[in-house]
């Protein structure tokens, strides 16, 4: 399968061409290279940072919230609550209490650590191809030929999030606002792009 616009071979299922972006409703069969046959559609659009940070904004309120209707419950059922109420700031903490509070407080991280993850992760390789955040302003990830991600590879572009953030002045980031594709540090290292659907 060919690109009508400028004949580079593209993966099944893929949504516009890698190489020169041309977006297509299927791809092009060609038996002859004189006789492409095709659909073509506008230029596919990338989602630019602003959106993307308004979506991460919106993700952000979602991942809180849903954080703290699962912890609030568990901070009273677990008996932290009364532990704490108990504690006095004259007196003095014994250190099996001490190392009893940084127990759960290391759970409760770590169990947010891994919801954010399952949450991006599960979302943007699903049906809807994005977070509650991108799917309300119409952003969608995709691989580099604009087909859908795997989990493996959704996951992997979370986390890539950790080099992103070792780059500083947030440059990992704000490259999204300049680079050709739109794509910021951990879009490139992951293979992927995000695209923006105008509904």
């Amino acid at each position: 399968m060919y690109c009508s616009k400028c004949g580079a071979l593209m993966g099944d299922g893929a949504m516009f061409c890698s190489a020169c972006g041309q977006a297509f409703s299927t791809a092009a069969v060609m038996p002859r290279p004189m006789t492409p046959q095709v659909t073509a559609f506008p230029r596919v659009e990338y989602g630019g940072f602003w959106l993307r940070f308004l979506a991460y904004l919106i993700d952000g309120a979602v991942i809180t919230i849903g954080v703290c209707i699962v912890a609030i419950p568990l901070f009273f059922l677990t008996g932290l609550s009364a532990y704490l109420n108990e504690i006095h700031p004259e007196q003095d903490w014994s250190e099996s209490g001490v190392w009893a509070i940084v127990a759960v407080f290391f759970l409760f991280a770590t169990a947010g650590l891994v919801a954010t993850w399952l949450y991006h992760a599960l979302m943007e390789s699903s049906e809807w191809q994005a977070t509650v955040g991108k799917k309300v302003l119409g952003l969608v990830v995709t691989d580099t030929e604009g087909c859908r991600v795997s989990f493996g590879r959704a996951t992997g572009r979370h986390f890539a999030k950790i080099v992103t953030n070792m780059v500083p002045a947030f440059i990992g980031y704000i490259m999204a606002g300049f680079t050709e594709k739109k794509q910021a540090l951990h879009d490139m290292i992951a293979g992927c792009v995000i695209l923006h659907r105008e509904s």
